[in-house]
Protein backbone atom coordinates (compact mmCIF):
# COMPACT_ATOMS: atom_id res chain seq x y z
CA UNK A 1 0.00 0.00 0.00
CA UNK A 2 1.42 3.36 -0.90
CA UNK A 3 0.51 6.10 1.57
CA UNK A 4 0.94 9.76 -0.32
CA UNK A 5 2.10 12.49 1.01
CA UNK A 6 -0.66 14.44 1.31
CA UNK A 7 -2.45 11.51 3.26
CA UNK A 8 0.52 11.37 5.95
CA UNK A 9 0.09 15.48 6.19
CA UNK A 10 -3.43 14.85 6.85
CA UNK A 11 -3.44 11.96 9.74
CA UNK A 12 -0.55 14.40 11.04
CA UNK A 13 -2.28 17.63 11.30
CA UNK A 14 -5.15 15.53 11.91
CA UNK A 15 -3.72 14.28 14.53
CA UNK A 16 -3.18 17.54 16.20
CA UNK A 17 -6.54 18.66 15.72
CA UNK A 18 -8.23 15.16 17.58
CA UNK A 19 -5.92 16.01 20.52
CA UNK A 20 -7.19 19.29 20.96
CA UNK A 21 -10.31 18.73 20.63
CA UNK A 22 -9.79 15.96 22.89
CA UNK A 23 -8.20 18.88 25.25
CA UNK A 24 -10.74 21.14 24.70
CA UNK A 25 -13.79 18.17 25.22
CA UNK A 26 -12.33 18.14 28.60
CA UNK A 27 -11.87 21.06 29.84
CA UNK A 28 -15.36 22.49 28.48
CA UNK A 29 -17.33 19.57 29.11
CA UNK A 30 -15.66 17.45 30.86
CA UNK A 31 -14.94 20.71 33.53
CA UNK A 32 -11.20 19.94 33.70
CA UNK A 33 -9.31 23.12 33.71
CA UNK A 34 -6.00 23.04 31.97
CA UNK A 35 -2.45 23.99 34.30
CA UNK A 36 -0.37 26.08 33.04
CA UNK A 37 2.15 23.11 31.42
CA UNK A 38 -1.18 21.34 29.45
CA UNK A 39 -1.41 24.47 27.70
CA UNK A 40 1.86 24.74 26.87
CA UNK A 41 1.44 21.20 25.16
CA UNK A 42 -1.45 22.86 23.23
CA UNK A 43 0.73 25.38 20.96
CA UNK A 44 3.07 23.18 19.04
CA UNK A 45 -0.36 21.13 17.72
CA UNK A 46 -1.85 24.75 17.18
CA UNK A 47 1.57 24.89 14.73
CA UNK A 48 1.57 21.39 13.34
CA UNK A 49 -2.24 22.04 12.19
CA UNK A 50 -0.59 25.48 10.29
CA UNK A 51 2.04 23.73 8.83
CA UNK A 52 -0.37 21.09 7.73
CA UNK A 53 -1.94 23.68 5.41
CA UNK A 54 1.25 24.96 4.54
CA UNK A 55 2.33 21.94 3.71
CA UNK A 56 -0.56 20.51 1.62
CA UNK A 57 -0.03 23.14 -0.48
CA UNK A 58 4.06 23.89 -1.12
CA UNK A 59 5.84 20.46 -1.88
CA UNK A 60 9.39 19.53 -0.65
CA UNK A 61 9.97 18.14 2.74
CA UNK A 62 10.72 21.57 4.94
CA UNK A 63 7.21 21.80 6.15
CA UNK A 64 6.71 18.67 7.00
CA UNK A 65 9.97 18.20 8.79
CA UNK A 66 8.80 21.66 10.86
CA UNK A 67 5.65 19.39 11.61
CA UNK A 68 7.74 16.91 12.78
CA UNK A 69 9.41 19.29 15.08
CA UNK A 70 6.26 20.64 16.32
CA UNK A 71 5.01 17.17 17.35
CA UNK A 72 8.55 16.66 19.05
CA UNK A 73 8.02 19.85 20.43
CA UNK A 74 4.51 18.63 22.03
CA UNK A 75 5.96 15.59 23.25
CA UNK A 76 9.06 16.70 24.91
CA UNK A 77 6.76 18.92 26.75
CA UNK A 78 4.35 16.14 27.63
CA UNK A 79 7.60 14.03 28.89
CA UNK A 80 8.28 16.65 30.89
CA UNK A 81 5.01 16.96 32.41
CA UNK A 82 4.69 13.32 33.10
CA UNK A 83 8.12 13.93 35.46
CA UNK A 84 6.26 16.58 37.51
CA UNK A 85 3.15 14.96 37.81
CA UNK A 86 4.96 11.54 39.14
CA UNK A 87 7.68 14.02 41.22
CA UNK A 88 10.49 12.74 39.41
CA UNK A 89 11.48 16.26 39.10
CA UNK A 90 10.49 20.39 40.22
CA UNK A 91 7.88 21.86 37.91
CA UNK A 92 7.68 25.47 37.31
CA UNK A 93 7.32 27.26 40.34
CA UNK A 94 4.33 29.27 39.39
CA UNK A 95 2.09 25.57 38.90
CA UNK A 96 3.41 22.64 41.28
CA UNK A 97 3.92 22.39 45.52
CA UNK A 98 7.50 24.21 46.97
CA UNK A 99 6.22 22.69 50.24
CA UNK A 100 6.19 24.44 53.51
CA UNK A 101 9.50 23.99 55.78
CA UNK A 102 10.67 26.89 57.55
CA UNK A 103 8.35 29.72 56.22
CA UNK A 104 6.20 31.96 58.75
CA UNK A 105 2.31 31.39 58.75
CA UNK A 106 2.18 34.28 56.80
CA UNK A 107 4.11 33.91 53.93
CA UNK A 108 2.23 30.58 53.42
CA UNK A 109 -1.30 31.90 53.63
CA UNK A 110 0.31 34.15 50.72
CA UNK A 111 1.72 31.26 49.22
CA UNK A 112 -1.75 29.57 49.59
CA UNK A 113 -3.75 32.99 48.09
CA UNK A 114 -1.12 33.29 45.26
CA UNK A 115 -1.37 29.55 44.26
CA UNK A 116 -3.06 28.62 40.47
CA UNK A 117 -6.25 26.52 41.15
CA UNK A 118 -4.93 23.90 39.08
CA UNK A 119 -1.38 22.36 39.63
CA UNK A 120 0.97 20.86 37.20
CA UNK A 121 2.29 18.24 39.47
CA UNK A 122 -1.23 16.44 40.15
CA UNK A 123 -2.92 14.15 37.50
CA UNK A 124 -5.93 15.11 37.16
CA UNK A 125 -6.83 12.06 34.76
CA UNK A 126 -5.03 8.83 34.09
CA UNK A 127 -6.18 6.31 31.72
CA UNK A 128 -3.80 2.61 31.68
CA UNK A 129 -1.72 4.38 33.90
CA UNK A 130 -1.00 7.10 31.98
CA UNK A 131 -1.88 10.88 32.74
CA UNK A 132 -3.38 13.33 29.72
CA UNK A 133 0.20 14.49 29.33
CA UNK A 134 2.07 11.03 28.99
CA UNK A 135 -0.73 10.31 26.29
CA UNK A 136 -0.03 13.56 24.92
CA UNK A 137 3.62 12.20 24.65
CA UNK A 138 2.79 9.19 23.25
CA UNK A 139 0.68 10.53 20.55
CA UNK A 140 2.92 13.24 19.77
CA UNK A 141 6.18 10.61 18.92
CA UNK A 142 2.94 8.67 16.53
CA UNK A 143 2.74 11.97 14.72
CA UNK A 144 6.24 13.00 14.37
CA UNK A 145 6.76 9.81 12.51
CA UNK A 146 3.66 10.62 10.51
CA UNK A 147 5.44 14.43 10.05
CA UNK A 148 8.76 12.14 8.91
CA UNK A 149 6.48 9.67 6.67
CA UNK A 150 5.38 12.99 5.08
CA UNK A 151 8.73 14.15 4.50
CA UNK A 152 9.97 11.12 2.76
CA UNK A 153 6.45 10.47 0.74
CA UNK A 154 6.26 11.22 -3.05
CA UNK A 155 3.87 13.70 -4.03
Amino acid sequence: MNITRHTWIALAAGGSVALLLGAFAFQHIGGMSPCKMCIWQRWPHVAAIVIGVFAMAVPGRFFPVLGMLAALSTGAIGLYHTGVERGFWQGPTSCTSSGTGGISADKLFDQIMAAPLVRCDEVAWEMLGLSMASWNAVIALLLAGMWIMAARARV
